[in-house]
């Protein structure tokens, strides 16, 4: 797979240095000449000189052969702005870094389905850790086929779980309401903008994603 990255910061260089260790593909957008410079003595990637929120730069990091752009600079206009443009030009995939909780709606509003927002993700992490609990240990339960798959409830699929009909060897675990955590039945009834989280074979993630991925809804920043 190939993955650009806009921004080098730490996130970014911590990133693409497990992708290429995995044996992906990996260009890094950065504007600092002299940051590429360095880096470039530690990372076997790609590097592109300049703005990535500008058309012409983003042009050059191959739009189509690229699965996930990763707009992770420092400044929240700039990560927004990019993928728009990134969108615009055909990337299959964003990922919007924002700092500010406020810009989340915004991003929504405007199709950018990936939104993560660091601090939120590392405060709930923290907070958990000092209450004994460690997400982390979720990664390493599942194991071996088992695939985990979100969605936010559209119009259509405002119906009884059982009524999803989803694939063989998957279940709904759990549901989000207004950001509360709840355990539903088979026949409890989603609502629109619930997200819904389902355990999976892998085999099934390419139908689940046919049917409910970001390129058909909106998803909720982490």
């Amino acid at each position: 797979m190939r993955a650009v990255f806009i921004g080098a910061g730490a996130i970014t260089v911590m990133t693409a240095r497990t992708l290429v260790k995995r044996g992906h593909e990996v260009v890094i957008i950065e504007r600092d000449k002299g940051h590429i410079d360095a880096l470039s003595e530690e990372l076997d990637c790609g590097f592109i000189h300049g703005d990535g929120s500008k058309p012409a730069i983003l042009r050059e990091a191959d739009p189509e052969q690229t699965d996930f752009l990763f707009c992770l600079t420092d400044n929240d206009q700039s990560n927004i702005l990019a993928s728009l443009v990134g969108k615009s030009l055909g990337f299959k995939r964003m990922v919007t870094r924002i700092e500010d909780p406020e810009f989340e709606h915004i991003c929504v509003g405007l199709g950018l389905e990936d939104t993560i927002v660091p601090a939120r993700t590392i405060g709930r992490y923290l907070a958990d850790r000092f209450a004994g609990h460690d997400l982390l240990e979720l990664s390493a339960m599942i194991k071996d086929e088992a695939r985990v798959f979100s969605f936010v409830v559209r119009e259509e699929d405002a119906i009884t779980i059982e009524a999803l009909d989803l694939p063989k060897d998957s279940r709904v675990v759990c549901c989000y309401r207004e950001g509360k955590f709840t355990l539903p039945k088979q026949v409890d009834k989603l609502r629109v903008d619930d997200e819904v989280v389902v355990i999976t074979h892998s085999r099934n993630m390419t139908e689940l994603e046919k049917r409910w991925g970001p390129h058909k809804q909106r998803r909720h920043g982490a």
